[in-house]
C-alpha cells in the first residue's frame, strides 16, 4: 500500500509503497478516507514527541472496515467508522471503567504505530476503540473529530464538568481552543475567548464566544465574567498561559490543561498558593475514550454541533507530507483543520 514515511526527525516527509498492514486478531483494518494533518504529528515530526524511525504519522481518521479479526464480535467489513487516537488495551481497569484514554497500555495511530498518512491503518481492540459513524456525518468531519474536537469536549463535559450559564475563559483560539468554543455554547455556557492575534479573535466570535480580549489579563477576564470563570481552558501550552487561566478562575473554578507542555515546559510551575486558598480544581486532559463518542455524535446529528466549521482545507492524499512540513510556519488566527480526502468526493467547506 502507499504511506507517508519520514526517516530521521525534520527529514523529508515522502509517499512511498510499503508492505501491506496484517489485522490483528483482536482488531481491524480500515481503509483510510480521510485524515487530519495535526499540530501534534508535527511535534513527531520535529521530534519533539519522539517516535520510531521511520515512521508514518496521522492519528486523526475515517473509513471503512476493510478486515475483520477473528476476536472482533461487534464490527463488520464495509461499516463506516473512526477511531480515538488512544486505543486501549482493553484488560485494564481503565478500559473497563470507561477510560481508555488514560489506558497505561494504550496505542496510538502515529505515534506508537503506524498512523493514517496511508491507504490503511490499524485499530487495535476494535470492540473496545472503533466508534461507528452515523450516515448524517461525512468521513471528513469525522476525521476532524479525532483529536482537537473530541479532546475539547472531553475536556469540558468530563474534566471541567461545564454546566449551562456557567463562564468558560478559553486561552488559545487555535483548533482545540475554537473547538472548545462551539462545545461550550452548545451546552449552553458563556465564554470568554483570549488570544494575541486578531484574526483569532474574529474566528472565536464567528464561533459563538460572547466575549473576545486580545492577550487579556486574568483581571480583564475576572471583570467581564463577573469574579472570575468557573472553568479555565488553556489550548496553548505554556507556563504564560496556564498560570492565567488558572488565575482568571473565581473560588472553586476548574482549570483544564489541554495544551501540550512539552520539554522544558513539563516541569512549569504552578500558582499554589490561590490553588489552595481557592479550592480550585487543576485537571489534564487527553483525548477521548469510545465509549464517550456517542453523546458528540448525537450533538453533531442533531445539529447543535457543526464541527466541518472548524475545517480550514481539504487536500489530496498526494498533498499530506507537504500539508505537515508546512507547518513549521503556522498562520497565526486560522485554527482551521486540514484534511485530506481519500477514495471520496470532497465535501464543501465552509470558509475561513
Amino acid at each position: 500500500m502507499r504511506a507517508f514515511v519520514f526517516d530521521e526527525v525534520g527529514g523529508p516527509i515522502t509517499c512511498r509503497e510499503v508492505p501491506e498492514l496484517v489485522c490483528p486478531a483482536d482488531g481491524v483494518l480500515v481503509d483510510v478516507r480521510a485524515t487530519g494533518v495535526c499540530r501534534s504529528d508535527w511535534h513527531a515530526w520535529r521530534g519533539h514527541d519522539p517516535v520510531a524511525l521511520p515512521h508514518t504519522p496521522g492519528h486523526e481518521f475515517a473509513g471503512v472496515v476493510a478486515a475483520v479479526g477473528e476476536r472482533v464480535v461487534g464490527h463488520q467489513v464495509g461499516a463506516r467508522v473512526t477511531a480515538p487516537f488512544v486505543q486501549g488495551c482493553g484488560a485494564c481497569a481503565y478500559c473497563e471503567s470507561g477510560n481508555a484514554q488514560v489506558c497505561p497500555h494504550q496505542a496510538q495511530p502515529g505515534f506508537t504505530f503506524a498512523g493514517s498518512f496511508a491507504q490503511q491503518v490499524v485499530v487495535h481492540q476494535a470492540d473496545l476503540n472503533l466508534v461507528p459513524l452515523p450516515d448524517e456525518i461525512d468521513f471528513v468531519t469525522a476525521a476532524s473529530l479525532g483529536c482537537r474536537f473530541a479532546t475539547a469536549f472531553h475536556a469540558l463535559t468530563r474534566q471541567g464538568e461545564l454546566q449551562p450559564g456557567e463562564w468558560l475563559a478559553v486561552y488559545g483560539c487555535g483548533g482545540v481552543g475554537l473547538s472548545a468554543i462551539m462545545i461550550a455554547k452548545a451546552l449552553g455556557a458563556r465564554v470568554v475567548a483570549v488570544d494575541r492575534a486578531e484574526p483569532a479573535l474574529a474566528r472565536a466570535a464567528e464561533v459563538g464566544a460572547d466575549v473576545v480580549l486580545r492577550s487579556g489579563t486574568a483581571e480583564q477576564v475576572k471583570d467581564v465574567t463577573e469574579g472570575g470563570a468557573h472553568v479555565s481552558l488553556d489550548a496553548v501550552g505554556s507556563p504564560a498561559t496556564s498560570s492565567s487561566a488558572i488565575h482568571s478562575l473565581r473560588r472553586r473554578g476548574r482549570h483544564v490543561q489541554v495544551g501540550l507542555m512539552l520539554l522544558d515546559n513539563a516541569t512549569a510551575p504552578l500558582p499554589w498558593d490561590i490553588v489552595i486558598a481557592w479550592e480550585l480544581t487543576v485537571a489534564g486532559s487527553h483525548g477521548m475514550a469510545a465509549a464517550a463518542y456517542p453523546e458528540m455524535l448525537a450533538l453533531i446529528t442533531s445539529g447543535k454541533l457543526d464541527p466541518k466549521r472548524l475545517v480550514g482545507e481539504v487536500i489530496s492524499f498526494d498533498a499530506l507530507g507537504s500539508a505537515l512540513m508546512a507547518m513549521d510556519q503556522p498562520v497565526l488566527g486560522s485554527g482551521g483543520l486540514t484534511v485530506a480526502a481519500i477514495g471520496e468526493p470532497a465535501p464543501a467547506v465552509h470558509p475561513q
